[in-house]
């Protein structure tokens, strides 16, 4: 996910936060109503129900959507994130290229996954900067200035910023927009110059709305382009990948980012077909690994395929790795973290960074006792994945497999403390 540093008002900024600059500044509390924490529990991942979740029928995030037209003519984008055209359609195949045919609803765009419990846990309100760096529609953003927080919202993706900056333009000068990954956060002018944030929100993934854009290429559900791109200056296109990488190489992601056990036959089966006629669009991929691997139950052959590749072209991983390690520079202390992930790898690898940034102590048996944990930067709010509620996965299948995970920052020095 790591690409290009991000285009300012027409300007290319490169700036990096100062080391050490905090504002020091009243902490965000450390409290919890009675009916978030009555559900806590201190084993397992945590459901906001008494009933465990309703299983759906229709896989994956996909569902119909009523026939409301999304506007190419919506490119008010606010604050520092630059404006775009449909040129940008002519370097980034599929972007703001969507046939009129298509329709898309507002409400499906912005539909907020684990709303109820970002809200309480972030616990924005009046006087509160809160950075959605993952803004997409701006269902969240929305929750939080309602309270009556000041947002920057954050994204790769011109055409979602467009979006957010129409449907918010209400909230300026609350609400202002910077077009960039998520992992550049810290190069934010403002952010560079110290003013750091009260909360950090990350809703990690594909969004329904690219999963629904036949030309975004990121679902086989439709027939579009080989693209997969989350914004216009990723590396490379998924057709590019399929169509130039190695057999060993191609092996090698649907492996460690797919976790997908029948790698080695789809890997032989792409090599084998490209070498007759390149894949092009994403329904050519899909029957290639069907054909490959058969099919049986309800997920689709291809479905661990495309997330291995689409991981692998916006370095989905390694922007998540990026953040976290950058997440001092732009919290202030006693400021929140939010991450909501969608699988388990991402899940792992938030769960192993706030496990080794937040245990008090840490032990080794050649030690006499255990010792402070110098790596401590933040304390768990929630000991465990949070997950969603059986009424909201019944209503919304994107957050069938959501967990949240929220820690609070303590400061370079907290353990010291």
């Amino acid at each position: 996910m790591l690409f290009n540093p991000p285009t300012l008002a027409n300007k290319t900024v490169h700036l990096t936060a100062a080391s050490g600059v905090f504002v020091r500044s009243r902490g965000l509390g450390f409290s919890f109503s009675s009916s978030l924490a009555g559900r806590m529990k201190s084993l397992g991942t945590e459901l906001h129900s008494l009933f465990n979740p309703v299983r759906r029928a229709a896989p994956g995030w996909l569902s119909a959507r009523p026939p409301v037209k999304f506007s190419k003519s919506q490119n008010r984008v606010l604050g520092t994130g630059r404006s775009f055209d449909l040129s940008d359609s002519a370097t980034a195949p599929g972007w703001l290229s969507v046939a009129e045919s298509e329709s898309f609803s507002p409400d499906g765009y912005h539909l907020p996954v684990l709303a109820n419990e970002v809200q309480e846990m972030m616990a924005a309100g009046s006087g509160k900067y809160i950075i959605d760096g993952t803004l997409g529609g701006g269902g969240h953003s929305e929750l939080f200035l309602k309270s009556g927080a000041t947002v920057l919202g954050v994204d790769r993706d011109p055409e979602a910023l467009a979006y957010a900056g129409s449907r918010l333009a209400g909230f300026v000068p609350r609400f202002s927009t910077y077009q960039a990954n998520f992992s550049e956060i810290s190069e934010h002018p403002g952010i560079a110059a110290g003013e750091l944030a009260d909360g950090l929100l990350l809703d990690l993934g594909v969004s329904s709305r690219q999963l629904d854009s036949a030309q975004r290429g990121f679902s086989f559900m439709r027939e579009g382009p080989l693209d997969m791109r989350m914004g216009p200056n990723a590396k490379m296109t998924a057709s590019e990948l399929v169509n130039t990488w190695s057999e060993g190489e191609i092996l090698r992601i649907l492996r460690e980012y797919g976790e997908e056990p029948r790698a080695r036959r789809i890997a032989a089966a792409i090599v084998e077909r490209r070498a007759t006629n390149p894949l092009c669009t994403t329904t050519e991929l899909a029957a290639c690994i069907e054909k490959a691997i058969g099919r049986s139950g309800k997920t689709h052959p291809a479905t661990r395929s495309f997330q291995a590749i689409r991981m692998v072209i916006n370095e989905e991983l390694e922007s998540l790795a990026s953040v976290l390690s950058s997440a001092a520079k732009i919290l202030k202390p006693g400021g929140r973290l939010l991450i909501i992930t969608f699988h388990s790898l991402e899940d792992r690898e938030v769960k192993r960074y706030l496990r080794l940034h937040s245990q008090p102590y840490i032990d080794d048996p050649t030690w006499p006792q255990a010792r402070p944990n110098p790596n401590r930067i933040f304390r768990l709010l929630s000991k465990k994945a949070i997950a969603p509620s059986a009424q909201e996965t019944s209503t919304n299948p994107r957050a069938r497999s959501a967990k949240l995970r929220v820690a609070q920052f303590l400061g370079n020095e907290s353990h010291a403390a």
